[in-house]
C-alpha cells in the first residue's frame, strides 16, 4: 500500500433477519416438518445447474479491496462447526460497474445460521479469526467462472476497507 491509499474501517454488527434484508435473507433452524414459507431461502438457481459444496479457507485477515458479485443466481454461505464469520456486502446494483463506498455494510454471523445472498448482492468474505473454517456454499456450477463480477476499490479509489468487529 502507497501513501496515498487510506484504509476505511466498517464496524460490523450481528446480523438479523430484519438488517440484511437489503442483502438477502438470514436464515435459522426450524422444526422438522414446519411447512415451506417466507422464512426458508427463497431461491433463484434456475439459470443453470446447482453446486452445493464444501469449500475450506484459511484465515486471510479482516482487510479487503476486492467486492464481488452474482448477477445471475442466488447464493448461500455458512460455516460448519458452528463457527462465527464476517462478511460486507452492499446491495444488487444492477446499473452500475461497482457499488458505493457509502453503501458497504458488514455483518457478524454466528455459527448457527446462513445467509442468502440475492442475485446481484455485492459481497467480500468471509472473513473470519478462526485458522481454517469449512463453509458450505450453494450457487450455480459455474458462477465463479461465468457469472462473477469483481470491483476493485484499490485501483479506483485508493481504497481498503477493514472490518472491525
Amino acid at each position: 500500500m502507497t501513501a496515498e491509499n487510506s484504509v476505511q474501517q466498517l464496524l460490523t454488527e450481528w446480523v438479523t433477519p430484519e438488517n440484511f434484508r437489503r442483502y438477502g435473507q438470514v436464515i435459522f433452524a426450524s422444526e422438522d416438518g414446519k411447512s415451506y414459507d417466507v422464512d426458508d431461502a427463497q431461491l433463484n438457481l434456475q439459470n443453470g445447474t446447482p453446486r452445493f459444496y464444501i469449500m475450506r479457507l484459511h484465515q486471510k485477515g479482516r482487510k479487503f479491496h476486492k467486492i464481488t458479485r452474482h448477477a445471475q443466481c442466488t447464493q448461500c454461505l455458512g460455516a460448519l462447526e458452528g463457527k462465527d464469520w464476517l462478511i460486507a456486502v452492499a446491495p444488487p446494483n444492477h446499473k452500475t460497474d461497482h457499488p458505493a463506498v457509502e453503501d458497504i455494510a458488514a455483518f457478524h454471523i454466528p455459527g448457527n445460521c446462513f445467509i442468502k445472498l440475492e442475485m446481484g448482492t455485492w459481497h467480500a468474505g468471509p472473513y473470519f479469526e478462526h485458522d481454517t473454517v469449512d463453509f458450505y456454499n450453494l450457487e450455480l456450477h459455474d458462477t465463479n467462472i461465468v457469472d462473477h463480477f469483481t470491483h476493485d476499490f484499490l485501483k479506483s479509489h485508493q481504497l481498503e476497507f477493514e472490518l472491525k468487529v
